[in-house]
């Protein structure tokens, strides 16, 4: 996911994966409590795929073309729940206002929210009140009668300084690619960090508490209510992704899958973590390296496998990554800067001027977010108990 100083979570994740770095510091987490929320076998009342959403940044992007904007929120939220059929909406990003701003839109147009604010490059202490303020403003609506959980954070060892040597986000992986960490000393600094942020949590918000981690972090699952992992892997066999998944069902707990998605050309879902490695970032403007064959379809189809998958496996909810990337324009002329192309979005950014970086844009749905509503129209009317032709229509 891309955070606010426009590092993708993936990019971290597939440079670690790349340099063998990810087995040795990010072993398996250890066994824990039980679920406060019964899910499953555990609770004896739900198998498959209980929520179906999608991610939503806020504030996303550096020029004021791309910057947050109230109106465009509330019309894409109007979209997520009546023509995605989404019930469930992941608001994260930074920025305490735009975060309560769309969760209580969100709210009051009747989708459950998974509320995450994602702070980072900053101080520990800014984080941590960052944290709060928005853990305030969740239990506020959870008392209005609002369905939300809160989710204390993403991957904290990368966007948090001081759990890796660097002061940003790129100096941080540069330290992780070299060699220059000490796992057990990060590790160790990473259970401080959760551990506190966790309590932090706590403290202000009394509903269901979780954190999105990457398939491989090492947790300590005991500190949250729900287990929530950001899901990129690609298999040709389906076996293969109910196996990985199903080992994070084993602390009792409902798991959240934050996060999954792939990008819009041919083998993007084989390249896994490493999807967006697509875009010379040095290149004015940039551009896409190779000669990719764009594909929508592709990413449509990654995205509903993945879904069969999910409704065999006994999941809390799952959360398509993302609705929207507003600073990955899609030049279809032009597919050298077709920067769409390296975008995890389910739409695509469509700029008035190309070349003007302040251009006015909107977006246009892709083949994924067909596929998605589809998905998400058929499953909620069988929630419903109701056959297709008996659905009521757009909520």
């Amino acid at each position: 996911m891309q955070r606010s100083k426009g590092i993708k979570r993936t990019q971290f994740l597939a440079g670690l994966a790349s340099a063998g770095l990810a087995a040795a510091v990010l072993p398996s987490g250890r066994a824990g409590a039980a679920a406060v929320l019964p899910s499953g076998p555990a609770g004896g009342a739900h198998r498959g795929l209980r929520h179906r959403g999608v991610v939503y940044t806020v504030g996303k992007g550096e020029t004021p073309g791309t910057a947050f904007s109230a109106a465009r929120m509330r019309a894409d939220l109007r979209v997520i729940r009546d023509e995605l059929y989404a019930d469930t909406v992941d608001v994260t990003g930074d920025g305490v206002e735009r975060l309560t701003a769309t969760a209580a839109e969100a709210a009051e147009r009747g989708l459950r929210v998974w509320l995450q604010p994602t702070l980072g490059d900053v101080p520990e202490r800014d984080i941590l009140e960052h944290l709060a303020e928005t853990g305030r403003f969740a239990e506020r609506l959870r008392r209005q009668g609002a369905a939300v959980d809160l989710s204390v954070g993403c991957e904290f060892w990368l966007y948090v300084p001081g759990i890796v040597p660097g002061d940003t986000a790129f100096e941080r992986i540069r330290n992780l690619l070299a060699g220059r960490v000490d796992p057990v000393a990060m590790q160790r600094r990473l259970d401080r960090f959760t551990a506190t942020a966790a309590a932090v949590g706590r403290s202000v918000f009394h509903g269901r508490l979780g954190y999105a981690a990457a398939q491989e972090d090492e947790v300590d699952w005991r500190l949250f209510d729900i287990v929530g992992i950001d899901y990129y892997s690609y298999f040709p066999d389906p076996a293969d992704h109910v196996r990985e998944l199903s080992r994070h069902l084993r602390w009792g707990k409902p798991v959240a899958v934050t996060e999954f998605g792939t990008c819009a050309y041919v083998g993007a879902p084989e390249a896994g973590g490493m999807g967006w490695d697509v875009v010379d970032h040095d290149k004015k403007p940039e551009e896409i390296k190779g000669d990719l064959v764009r594909s929508e379809r592709t990413q449509a189809a990654y995205l509903t496998q993945l879904l069969d998958v999910f409704s065999t496996v006994d999941l809390y909810a799952a959360m398509a990554y993302e609705f929207v990337s507003p600073d990955a324009p899609y030049r279809p002329d032009d597919p050298r800067h077709d920067l769409d192309m390296a975008s995890y979005a389910i739409t695509r950014t469509v700029k008035d001027r190309p070349d003007d970086p302040e251009s006015g844009w909107h977006w246009e749905p892709k083949q994924a977010f067909h596929a998605l509503a589809r998905r998400y129209r058929d499953s909620s009317r069988q929630a419903r108990g109701l056959f297709p032709e008996e659905a009521p229509g757009p909520r």
